[in-house]
């Protein structure tokens, strides 16, 4: 049984009434919900999980367990989440062209499912402030097959200062007091105080101070924390209300059961009841709260928006030679390739050996951390070329010849790192997949032996964690 702090239960017995408080506290007892995405980029998708129980208005999501053993979940087919939790990029509707900014992207859910609205097309800037968390969103975002996503590793200060009122749309899923989390961490209770959510509060404040300089006039916010908390739900609606002109948009769902903010737990905006609360006894998910806001009016965005200008001091990156196109085409040519890369060697440049497709060229003239931008072609080595890991998620966008179906003891084996035996005629580079989804290259020798492509920091620590 939780122990749940006092100042916790007697906070909301007075904002919920009894009843209601009751409800709540009894649902942080029972287990948390399991769901899974399947990914729209992936040419092939089907799945062996059971499709009985949809998550209602989030397009191929359903309720379930997955592992990350699991060829659909390595071969970035689906994406395990929360569903409360995917709400807020759902909310957010991105359209292919738009210039999308997820500020607080790790480890992922949000960045994956604003890359697949955005087709390929226009760009997501993904931002972590931790390295290590960037680390994971950049394996989870390469994973999906997102061929348009710059990964960042900055504040959100370094971002605002160098792309002002650049970005189309925003999302902030803000570092918040986790209320929304306790049944599913229990670590959260343990530093959960009143002063918590006052720090929490202006950390918030700050952070999206920061994301309004990036926004356009017209653009769209999208603000979600996973706590119950009205100082950091409704009263942080209403800070940005009358601090930065935004309108409190509505948001439209199928029947399902939610909540809407409560005007009355701040400064009693009516408009208030436009953003949303998911409460674990509704039995959707884990808590959420999300608002959509519409930048209508502000003087600091009277100005065009452009990244900032850098005076150019040159860059190590260069367009491929003939020597190069030879190497990457004869790599390239057995493969089908998708649309953002028939173009590739006109669009791709090489830095210290590495090739890759800028996602934003322009980039290359700001001061910024960058974890990855675009796609990571491969690298060039003497008198040949080695596709990157990357390349393989991309191109299982559309169907492919040059493919090599392990079967599940095998496929356990290549996660492990080793080299697999096969019968085939086919000679070189090729993608592999296990019940037909792709999740990796790797290279066929004369003799028959599978050469392991695997990166080495994805493995396995042992081989036969799990039989069919």
């Amino acid at each position: 049984m939780l122990k749940l702090p006092v100042d916790f239960l007697n906070k909301y017995q007075a904002l919920l009434g009894a009843e209601k408080a009751k409800e709540l506290f009894t649902s942080l007892e029972y287990s948390p919900k399991k769901a899974y995405r399947i990914n729209s980029l992936k040419w092939q998708n089907q799945v062996s999980y059971k499709q009985d129980e949809p998550i209602l208005n989030v397009n191929a999501a359903f309720y379930g367990k997955i592992t990350g053993l699991d060829p659909e979940w390595v071969s970035g087919t689906v994406y395990s989440q929360d569903p409360a939790a995917m709400f807020p990029a759902m909310i957010a509707a991105a359209k292919p062209g738009e210039r999308v900014l997820d500020l607080c992207a790790a480890p992922g859910g949000k960045s994956t499912a604003l890359g697949e609205q955005l087709q390929s097309q226009g760009l997501l800037l993904a931002n972590e402030i931790s390295r290590s968390r960037a680390k994971i969103l950049r394996e989870n975002i390469e994973r999906w097959g997102i061929s348009n996503a710059l990964i960042t590793n900055e504040t959100p200060q370094k971002l605002a200062s160098q792309l002002p009122h650049f970005f189309d749309k925003i999302v902030v899923d803000a570092p918040c007091s986790g209320e929304g989390m306790f049944r599913k961490n229990n670590e959260a209770i343990s530093y959960w105080s009143p002063d918590y959510i006052s720090f929490c509060q202006k950390r918030q404040k700050d952070i999206l101070t920061e994301a309004v300089k990036m926004l356009r006039l017209g653009g769209e916010l999208i603000y979600s924390t996973c706590t119950f908390a009205p100082e950091e739900n409704e009263q942080i609606v209403s800070w940005l209300v009358t601090n930065f002109n935004f309108e409190i948009l509505p948001i439209k769902l199928a029947k399902i059961a939610v909540d809407h903010g409560h005007p009355e737990w701040a400064d009693g905006n009516l408009l208030l009841k436009n953003t949303l609360r998911f409460w674990p006894f509704d039995e959707l998910g884990e808590g959420q709260f999300v608002a959509k806001l519409k930048l209508v009016k502000s003087e600091s965005q009277l100005v065009k928006s452009s990244p900032k200008k850098r005076r150019k001091h040159g860059t190590n990156q260069n367009l491929l030679n003939k020597e190069q196109i030879l190497l990457i085409k004869k790599v390239l040519e057995p493969f089908n390739l998708p649309n953002e890369l028939k173009n590739w060697s006109k669009l791709g440049l090489v830095q210290n050996n590495h090739v890759c497709i800028p996602a934003f060229p322009e980039v290359a003239s700001l001061h910024l951390k960058i974890i990855n931008n675009g796609i990571d072609l491969g690298i060039l080595k003497k008198k040949r070329f080695e596709p990157s890991h990357q390349l393989a998620m991309v191109l299982g966008q559309i169907e492919q010849n040059q493919v090599i179906n392990l079967s599940k003891q095998d496929y356990l084996c290549y996660l492990h790192g080793e080299t697999v035996r096969i019968d085939t005629e086919i000679r070189g580079f090729v993608l592999i997949s296990c019940h037909n989804l792709i999740f990796s290259f790797g290279k066929v020798s004369g003799d028959g032996i599978l050469k392991n492509f695997y990166p080495k920091g994805l493995r396995t620590v042992k081989k036969g964690l799990q039989n069919d």
